[in-house]
C-alpha cells in the first residue's frame, strides 16, 4: 500500500480521520472537488448536508476507482464547508458514514476544513478533493 496513516503521540487522536500520511507510491492522482450532483448533473440532497457530504464522498470514490484507486490511497482530503459551524459536525459525519457504508471503506485520510462564504453554485453546501497515491 502507497499510504500509511498514523497518529503521533503528541497529537490528538481524531475520530475522523488521521493527522499524518506518509506516502510511498510513484504516481500521484489529484481529483478535483467534488460536489452533491449524479452522475446526469442533477442537484443532489438540496438544503440537505448530511445528504450532501454522502454524495460527495460517492462521487470521490467513482473518481478514484478510474484512476485506479481507493480510498485507501488518498493521502489528503480537503473540504470546503459553506457557513460552517461546529454544531454541523455531526450531519457531515452522517453523509461520511453513510457513504462509507455504501463504499465498504473507512476514509481515514487526513482532512482539513475550511469553512467558506459560497462556492461555485447557490444550493451547494459542501465541496471535497483528493490527493491520493498509487504504485
Amino acid at each position: 500500500m502507497a499510504i500509511n496513516l498514523v497518529d503521533p503521540d503528541g497529537l490528538p487522536k481524531v475520530d475522523l480521520y488521521r493527522q499524518v500520511s506518509i506516502a510511498s507510491g510513484s504516481k500521484l492522482v489529484f481529483i478535483a472537488g467534488q460536489v452533491a450532483r449524479d452522475a446526469d448533473g442533477g442537484k443532489v440532497g438540496e438544503g440537505d448536508l448530511a445528504t450532501q457530504v454522502e454524495q460527495c464522498y460517492l462521487n470521490l470514490g467513482t473518481a478514484l476507482a478510474e484512476a485506479g484507486a481507493t480510498f485507501d490511497d488518498v493521502a489528503k482530503l480537503t473540504v470546503y464547508l459553506v457557513d460552517w459551524t461546529p454544531d454541523k459536525m455531526p450531519q457531515f459525519g452522517e453523509g461520511l458514514a453513510r457513504a462509507a457504508a455504501k463504499l465498504g471503506v473507512t476514509p481515514k485520510a487526513p482532512l482539513t476544513g475550511i469553512g467558506v462564504a459560497a462556492l461555485a453554485e447557490p444550493d451547494l453546501m459542501v465541496e471535497i478533493e483528493a490527493t491520493a497515491v498509487i504504485e
